[in-house]
């Protein structure tokens, strides 16, 4: 225990000595770290985009005037026999009116149209959700048959695969210039730790070179590197994930107002906090001590 907490000692020494290049070790770590969380940010982001765009889509069946309710009833248990269905809602004439009445209430032509008539001339209309967007072309499909002719007048469904697509080619550019930038930084990273240890050192060959004479084993020599590289790790990945929070919160207004949902951002970082902070950790602490190790490799001959 005595030795481990020399090791412990002669890190913080170490890094007293090299504060300059320890501040420069740690910001480029962060902000390799903040890239990483942008690419984390520009995931979730697209994630609840197309989740979003899903939830909008459906097919809106709409029956003849003239449509019995038994007829209706028949063609709602036929699609809902579809297992990519998830819900059906269904609006009877007199609801249909109404909306329609609703929407152009602002129109007194469409409305004394309506009053001419005398009688809804409207039919009621069923709404279909499905799991995906790919499944109402099936379903569209399945009731384009001769027996549902005379029911159905229209059935429209709003394509927004496109869209969607869109969605995704965009990410993946976003997705792929993120990740450059995390490797440009790890990169720089990965040259500064390696100086930051090959000056320490070099500063410290008397000592080391001391330890060695007196008995220091390797890792006793190598330890507090290693304790530093730990330090960086932890100091990093708390300062990252400060600055992501204050800037999750800055950013989940803006989110807001596109998903409706408050807090997004914030929300999703707290639930997933331990598993991100984890990973990064993680790879930082392996960055850090593999880069140190390398340098040490260089210029400590035991």
């Amino acid at each position: 225990m005595l030795g481990f907490f020399r090791i412990i000692k002669f890190a913080f020494q170490d890094m007293a000595r090299n504060m300059s290049l320890s501040f420069m070790t740690v910001l480029i770590l962060v902000l390799m770290l903040l890239s990483m969380n942008t690419l984390v940010v520009v995931r979730a982001l697209t994630s609840q985009a197309i989740t979003s765009v899903k939830n909008q889509i459906d097919v809106s069946i709409f029956f003849d005037h003239e449509v019995s309710d038994a007829d209706v009833e028949e063609v709602r248990a036929y699609v809902d026999s579809f297992p990519e269905v998830t819900g059906i809602q269904y609006k009877s004439r007199d609801i249909v009116l109404e909306e329609f009445r609703n929407i152009h209430a602002s129109n007194p032509d469409i409305l004394a149209s309506l009053d001419e008539l005398g009688e809804n001339p409207l039919g009621p209309t069923m709404i279909v959700k499905t799991r995906e967007p790919s499944d109402y072309q099936k379903i569209i499909t399945a009731l384009t048959v001769p027996e549902y002719e005379t029911l159905i007048e229209a059935k429209t469904f709003a394509d927004t695969e496109k869209a969607i697509d869109r969605i995704g080619a965009v990410t993946n550019q976003v997705e792929k210039a993120v990740f450059v930038l995390s490797g440009l930084f790890a990169i720089i990273a990965f040259f500064v730790i390696f100086n930051t240890i090959r000056v320490a050192i070099y500063t410290q060959r008397r000592e080391i070179t001391i330890k060695k004479l007196v008995g220091a084993t390797n890792w006793f020599v190598r330890g507090p590197y290693v304790v530093e590289a730990f330090i960086f790790s932890v100091i990093s990945v708390c300062i990252t994930a400060v600055v992501i929070f204050f800037a999750a919160g800055l950013l989940d207004p803006y989110i807001a107002v596109i998903f409706g949902e408050d807090r997004f951002l914030t929300q999703y970082f707290s639930s997933h906090i331990m598993v991100i902070a984890g990973l990064q950790f993680l790879g930082v602490l392996i960055l850090t001590i593999a880069t140190s190790g390398l340098a040490m490799r260089r210029y400590l001959r035991t």
